[in-house]
């Protein structure tokens, strides 16, 4: 992995949280809050410049304002949720461009098993645990946030055990 062990392991401790909270957050009201999406830009925004060079730094930015670009024009096509789209672009910085396919099939894996477990948990006794969450009863609509957050967290706990 690209990611350094050291920047991986300063980020987890900031991120993992605010991962979990956008996972929950839009599983009860399918929706991501602002102040998440702000909050992990923050992390890397201040972190990231005591972890990385300036060079790689720059470089990391520029991801989130791609990213973004990227989200708001499939968002516009309707085909992802503008919290998801604003998600992904705060979590950009942190994906090192060399482990690009390495996310990619993280995200393939999670996706998956996101969806079936809660599509297994939605139609059980267990969504008794949780009766007001709003991604139960949305249809085909899934939380995006579950997937998206908890891929987030993976790729940062892989890099402090795999990182350069």
């Amino acid at each position: 992995m690209q990611i350094t062990a050291q920047s991986a392991l300063w980020f987890a401790p900031f991120i993992w949280p605010i991962c979990f909270w956008v996972a929950w957050s839009d599983m009860k009201a399918m929706r991501i809050p602002n102040k998440a999406v702000i909050a992990l830009a923050a992390v890397f925004l201040v972190l990231g410049l005591f972890l990385m060079p300036w060079q790689v730094y720059l470089w990391q930015l520029a991801q989130l304002l791609i990213v973004l670009g990227i989200g708001i024009f499939i968002n516009a096509a309707g085909m992802v949720g503008a919290g998801d789209a604003k998600f992904a672009a705060a979590a950009a910085p942190f994906i090192m461009l060399g482990d690009f396919r390495l996310l990619l099939a993280l995200f393939a894996a999670n996706l998956l098993a996101a969806f079936a477990t809660h599509r297994l948990a939605k139609h059980t006794p267990l969504r008794r645990l949780a009766p007001e969450w709003e991604s139960w009863s949305r249809g085909w609509d899934f939380p995006m946030g579950l997937s998206l957050g908890s891929t987030l967290a993976l790729y940062i706990g892989l890099g402090i055990f795999f990182g350069a």
